[in-house]
């Protein structure tokens, strides 16, 4: 069956504005960013009001929505410089405001009227009922708990109005803690989850003590290393995206607000060539191989697909909280000229070494390395130096931008 009449949106997200550039070049539809404050990612280095300006206006001419959040639980002290804030994502064309907090939601009504209402992930969402009672206060999409099943978002959907948009993750870290409300990183280090500054005490080694023997550690699982027991895997719902259609979800969410440049490049591309042959295809549709590999080849944990079919046999890893890192960047490829690659080195790699391109709306496609150039053009047997400039023959045109990549 094909879905080209149905629309099925790529949402990326972006720590900086150079990772939105990033997102939006490789196939973003939408991204996700955050200002200095009010934000859940207090990690990530954020938007200064000159680059959330700079960053709309870049999103916009390519076609990108830009969505801000605000899904902070904000303190008094905070609040009061939040209308501020609002009347300026409003000034300079945000397309929407994600928040959580009901007074929040009530002054980006009132603050920024030409902004779309999302209401967070953060709000737990689990039932047509809430989704309605946040529509019937002006939102234009909900962003449904990570806790829901297909079937679940199925029966939400046949009960909420139509025009009200539905979105869900579809791939990266998951929170052991329902929906993200988790008060654990702030009993245990005072950084507050609920403000944006998560210190994941769920992805450290646990043991078991008791109280009268003091300093003797008990493994809770076969290892001699502790447990991981609050570890969750990451998600990965490429090969199902057919069935979040299916389901009445309009847009796929990718998490990674504080992931690198490269894995923004990576999973939105990937996801942009699954959405694209999902939407076009004839008969029955199947994931490309290719999109499944480029899935592998970032840093990730073990993937699982969460709650989606039920309750989850394969969702936490307990042995370790350590992350699948088989592919490094190479270089990046500062242009093209007299026939060969232009790019600066970010790590070392010998002649004959086999690397591979990622380029904005391409699959990733092999280099031949065999022959390497120093800026100077003096054959060289490596590249060693850090920011290095080097050269290497090719038989078309790179994009600039586009990431040189080995196995590691």
């Amino acid at each position: 069956m094909k879905h080209s009449n149905k629309k099925l949106e790529l949402l990326c997200p972006a720590g900086d504005l150079s990772r939105l550039k990033t997102a939006v070049d490789f196939g973003a539809d939408a991204v996700y960013i955050a200002g200095e404050e009010f934000g859940m990612r207090t990690a990530s280095a954020n938007f200064s009001r000159e680059d959330l300006k700079e960053g709309v206006d870049y999103a916009h001419a390519h076609g990108v929505t830009v969505h801000v959040t605000c899904n902070t639980i904000p303190h008094e002290d905070e609040i009061v410089r939040l209308p501020d804030f609002l009347s300026y994502l409003n000034e300079i064309g945000v397309d929407a405001v994600i928040a959580s907090d009901l007074g929040t939601i009530g002054m980006v009504k009132q603050y920024a009227p030409n902004c779309e209402l999302h209401v967070s992930v953060q709000s737990g969402i689990v039932n047509s009922a809430t989704a309605k009672a946040f529509y019937e206060m002006g939102a234009k999409r909900v962003v449904l708990a990570r806790e829901l099943s297909l079937e679940e978002i199925t029966k939400i959907r046949a009960n909420t109005p139509p025009e009200l948009e539905i979105e869900a993750f579809a791939h990266g870290a998951m929170c052991v803690s329902f929906s993200a409300r988790c008060l654990l990183s702030s009993y245990m280090t005072g950084r507050d989850a609920n403000r944006g500054d998560c210190a994941q005490p769920c992805r450290w080694s646990y043991s078991l003590m008791e109280e009268k023997r003091p300093g003797q550690y008990f493994d809770i699982t076969e290892t001699e290393k502790g447990t991981y027991i609050l570890n969750a895997n990451d998600m990965c719902m490429a090969e199902h995206l057919d069935k979040m259609l299916a389901a009445g979800v309009s847009s796929i969410k990718i998490e990674g607000r504080a992931k690198t440049e490269y894995y923004v490049a990576v999973v939105a591309n990937a996801y942009r060539g699954a959405v694209d042959s999902l939407l076009n295809c004839e008969g029955e549709w199947k994931l490309p191989d290719w999109v499944r590999e480029e899935l592998n080849k970032m840093s990730h944990r073990t993937y699982s697909t969460g709650f989606y079919f039920g309750r989850p046999e394969n969702a936490q890893t307990y042995e370790n909280a350590g992350y699948v890192r088989d592919y490094a960047i190479a270089a990046v490829v500062d242009g093209y000229e007299d026939g060969c690659i232009l790019a600066t080195l970010k790590n070392k790699f010998a002649s004959g070494t086999e690397l591979d391109c990622l380029e904005a709306g391409s699959i990733p496609f092999a280099v031949d390395t065999t022959t390497l150039y120093d800026e100077k053009g003096k054959q060289i047997e490596s590249a060693y130096q850090p920011m290095m400039q080097i050269k290497i023959p090719f038989e078309r045109e790179v994009k600039t931008g586009s990431m040189l990549r080995m196995k590691v």
